[in-house]
């Protein structure tokens, strides 16, 4: 299976995008939300195959302590086939250099996650605009 590589949203169509993050299914995102969390993003990378992007992910980077990769969607007729692996592989591999590389996974993604070199940390915790949908997704419980 032949794919190209991109690096750069400046070729993207951006409701290609927002369709992904749909059907992946990562969540309704606001087109304009999209535009701005990936300009905020330091790395990203983009796969197609056939000029349809069937992947995506980014990292927000600090440069030197922090990365944090977010974000991994595969189009549903290409899951299970490495993909994913190799998106976060090449954002790792971005990130090298800083002191901590930090994910936000899915609930059940983390053997996943585990197999690329992650660890569960036992002091992460968040604050998320929607608490309730959080909470009725297991992504957070309260203490």
């Amino acid at each position: 299976m032949e794919l190209v590589w991109s690096y750069s949203t400046d070729a993207l169509d951006w409701e290609e995008l927002l369709h992904l993050y749909k059907i992946a299914p990562l969540g309704h995102k606001k087109l304009e939300d999209l535009k701005t969390v990936y300009g905020n993003s330091k790395y990203k990378c983009l796969v197609y195959k056939d000029h349809a992007l069937i992947g995506v992910g980014r990292a927000l980077s600090d440069g030197i302590d922090c990365s944090y990769i977010c974000d991994i969607a595969i189009h549903p007729d290409f899951q299970g086939m490495g993909i994913g692996k190799e998106i976060v592989t090449k954002l790792i591999e971005f990130s090298k250099d800083h002191n901590k590389i930090i994910l936000y996974a899915s609930p059940g993604k983390e053997p996943f996650y585990a197999k690329l070199g992650f660890l569960p940390m036992n002091t992460a915790m968040a604050i998320f605009k929607d608490k309730e949908d959080a909470l009725d997704r297991e992504i957070i419980y309260e203490v």
